[in-house]
């Protein structure tokens, strides 16, 4: 099977690019507000952003019905992901984690915030999005085409499934008064820790299936890997409760009775 390097060369050049612009406009609109969190809104749209940039430039260079899924699956992904973040953001203080950011910085803070906030995030996007512009250049029909468009689509949706009903679970819980220094172990928060961060690995490894039509497509399965691999072990979840059993009584007994990551029935007995 034939793939089109060339027509996907130039598309990776291009949307790094627009990848860059995205994280410029981010960095001039924290510019304006004075603090950096809305880079957190700008994650989910910039890879809607390489969807649609790709979805143009792949015109006639792969399956048209493959390029749309594709492109549709990763803009829903990351709409419902800035609109959540940014609905939980509003009205709250600044991430910590970017205040600390900002205090380390040496000379130009802005500089600073450019090479270590938005640079940074911006290659992290370009890499981790390799599947969805993998996925739509080469032409596939068969098994093959049939059987990683199904596994990849049903993978997505249980991702998005468990990241979707996770944030609003967790949400609920803590508009509720009664729920203040109390952790969250109902409904799916029962079975992972980390139900959001377990649906965000299951989304962008449904969306490295749909890239296997073609051999070339495995090179996606790289990106999402080190996404999985950050969220669970880098700065997702570990990140998050290095401390939080310090803020949150009880959260040790939680951590001994349920499973970090992938949802498996919690333990019946907790350790002494």
């Amino acid at each position: 099977m034939s793939y089109p390097w060339g027509a996907l060369l130039t598309n990776l050049w291009v949307t790094a690019l627009a990848v860059l612009v995205v994280m410029l406009g981010a960095l001039a609109v924290a510019y304006v507000r004075r603090r950096h969190d809305g880079i957190d809104v700008v994650w989910g749209s910039g890879f809607a952003v390489i969807a649609v940039v790709t979805l143009v430039l792949a015109q006639g260079e792969g399956d048209a019905w493959r390029q749309v899924l594709i492109t549709a699956l990763t803009v829903a992904w990351g709409a419902r992901l800035a609109i959540h973040i940014g609905r939980r953001n509003n009205g709250q203080p600044e991430d910590q984690r970017y205040v600390t950011i900002m205090k380390e910085a040496r000379g130009n803070p802005w500089l600073h915030a450019f090479r270590n906030v938005y640079l940074t995030q911006g290659v992290v996007m370009w890499f981790v999005s390799l599947p969805v512009q993998l996925g739509q250049y080469g032409f596939s029909t068969g098994t093959l085409s049939t059987v990683v468009t199904v596994v990849g689509v049903l993978v997505w949706a249980v991702g998005m499934f468990f990241e979707t009903v996770g944030d609003a679970q967790l949400s609920a819980f803590k508009a509720d008064p009664a729920n203040k220094g109390k952790v969250m172990d109902r409904g799916l928060w029962r079975y992972t820790r980390h139900p959001n961060y377990f649906g965000d690995a299951a989304v962008w490894c449904g969306l490295a299936v749909l890239a296997l039509h073609h051999p070339a497509g495995s090179i996606g399965v790289a990106s999402a890997a080190a996404m999985t691999y950050n969220l669970a072990k880098g700065t997702g979840a570990r990140l998050l409760e290095s401390t939080i059993g310090e803020r949150r009584p009880g959260y040790v007994e939680y951590v001994k009775r349920t499973s970090g990551f992938v949802p498996l029935p919690p333990k019946k007995e907790v350790d002494a």
